[in-house]
């Protein structure tokens, strides 16, 4: 009679039986999943060694180029981490114009560029231009735009007169420049420099 009785209750054991089975089986398989989903926001999407972007004028010349020795693209909005950036606007009327830094956030397919750490802004001298410097520790670029903006302390050098301020704004377009706030500066007038360089030939 026991054995009847094994015998009409083995399709609810097996099926109990496969029940759980699955359950286990999907456990198993779950769990890994989760764990390397949840590793893989941290974790970088791709990374190019030796990047480098061009943005084209209307007519072929060059813009700008966006380089450093390492990109490392992360998923999501967090964007992209550059080693070493190097940002070089191509100006035919004037100068060069050549940013750079320690490292950068690319937010934006380029959008938006943010440098961090060692942050120096450089252009050479041109016509009867002289050299331009910047020094600051960060810098906000929008690069389409060609304004850079900072709230931090910045020292500017511009042939020998200097200014260093908290805060700048900075457009290369319309060849602006804005100090925002606890501004010192010793300028040399082209009266000074020449007079300088005249004494000099003495």
């Amino acid at each position: 009679m026991l054995k009847d009785r094994l015998i009409a209750w083995s399709p609810v054991i097996l099926l109990l039986l496969l029940v759980v089975l699955t359950w286990w089986l999907d456990a198993r398989v779950r769990a890994p999943v989760t764990q390397f989903g949840g590793a893989s926001q941290n974790d970088p999407e791709f990374y190019i060694e030796g990047f480098m972007a061009v943005r084209m004028n209307p007519d072929g010349s060059r813009r700008y180029e966006l380089s450093g020795a390492r990109l490392t693209h992360y998923p999501d909005k967090r964007g992209s981490r550059l080693d070493s950036p190097r940002l070089l606007y191509h100006d035919y009327e004037r100068a060069p114009l050549t940013v750079s830094a320690d490292i950068a956030e690319v937010e934006g397919g380029g959008e938006n560029v943010y440098f961090h750490g060692n942050v120096t802004v450089a252009r050479p001298a041109f016509a009867s231009n002289p050299a331009l410097g910047l020094a600051t520790n960060y810098l906000h670029v929008i690069p389409d735009k060609e304004v850079a903006k900072t709230d931090q302390p910045v020292t500017m050098t511009e042939g020998n007169s200097t200014a260093r301020s908290v805060g700048l704004e900075f457009d290369n377009m319309a060849g602006k420049l804005r100090l925002l706030s606890t501004v010192q500066a010793h300028y040399e007038t082209p009266r000074s420099r020449a007079a300088k360089s005249q004494s000099d030939t003495h």
